[in-house]
């Protein structure tokens, strides 16, 4: 049976966020529902069967808590909602949107998008070491900063560390100009990024000399012991095993380490193992370690990059 539905929205600001860019939020609602979905000023017009329109308005009404306050929505929050519905996980579902993790310096509200994202923060707040391992996208190494970030600006640490290994995809570090440190900050940029988001630009050079906010290649890492600071290593499958244990051994009292990486992405030579892929074999069973495995489902990118990992999974099985 066909049927149709009209739902009023609160104001305009509410029928941008829910609609999206270019309409975006609206092709992919009626994608995944197949009912149409148009907006008219205030007024959202839903029409199918009795089913696709009792699912599309089901999906619309869960996401409230984000377009009624003029929110962006994604279309991994649109997923989120539908896997929600689904698995009847509707009262979680309210409690992923409404938990705020930071504001950035916009005065963006930063969140999780999926149930895996947010198991991810809460083992990064709960346990000393957390390993985040999946595709591109998913946001392990983004959130991990936010977390890292919060926790330093409310004196929980001392010092927060990000280190990745200078590893190149199919470059050569040797033909960029400068020192190891300039030569390296290009592979340091997403995290020197992720930082500008909630600590201004001009003030991070400052923090950086005085130790409180250190940006190095792995190899500085070694003979260190890190007391009261929060680690973040990045790109870890392009770790070998004996720098994934030298960096696993430099956990200091009162201190915090995430391990981020793509096993399916590795930029080592052929004949290497990675370290990572190594640690979760070895690590899989020892007590106080936290290991949060993403998916293609869990990317927050554009819904074309989401189709690029599937598809990529799809040749490699």
């Amino acid at each position: 049976m066909a049927g149709a539905l009209t739902i009023q929205l609160p104001n305009i600001p509410s029928a941008i966020a829910l609609g999206g860019y270019g309409e975006a939020n609206l092709k992919f609602l009626s994608q995944q529902t197949g009912a149409s979905l148009v907006l008219r000023g205030q007024e959202l017009l839903i029409a199918g069967t009795d089913k696709q329109v009792d699912l599309a308005a089901r999906l619309v009404r869960s996401l409230e808590n984000l377009w009624s306050k003029g929110n962006n929505i994604s279309t991994a929050d649109i997923l989120t909602a539908r896997q929600a519905i689904e698995s009847d996980r509707q009262g979680e579902l309210q409690d992923l949107q409404r938990d705020i993790l930071a504001k950035s310096r916009r005065n963006q509200e930063i969140r999780a998008k999926t149930f895996r994202q947010r198991q991810y923060i809460e083992a990064i707040r709960k346990r000393d070491l957390t390993f985040g391992i999946g595709p591109a996208g998913t946001g392990k190494t983004y959130l991990a900063v936010v977390v890292a970030v919060q926790e330093l600006l409310s004196n929980q640490f001392e010092r927060l560390i990000l280190t990745r290994p200078a590893v190149e995809a199919g470059e050569k570090l040797g033909f960029l100009p400068g020192d190891l440190q300039q030569k390296v900050n290009p592979y340091l940029r997403p995290l020197y990024d992720a930082i500008n988001e909630f600590i201004d630009p001009e003030k991070v050079p400052n923090l950086m000399e005085r130790g409180v906010i250190e940006v190095a290649p792995l190899a500085y890492m070694r003979g260190r012991t890190l007391n009261n600071a929060f680690v973040i290593v990045d790109e870890a499958q392009n770790t070998t095993p004996a720098q994934m244990k030298m960096v696993l051994t430099r956990l200091g009292f009162g201190s915090r380490m995430v391990i981020t990486g793509d096993i399916t992405q590795t930029d080592l030579p052929l004949h290497q193992q990675s370290g990572l892929t190594v640690a979760l074999q070895i690590l899989k069973h020892v007590e106080g370690i936290a290991f949060c495995e993403f998916t293609q489902k869990d990317v927050v990118r554009h819904p074309l990059v989401q189709r690029i990992v599937a598809a990529y999974e799809d040749h490699e099985k």
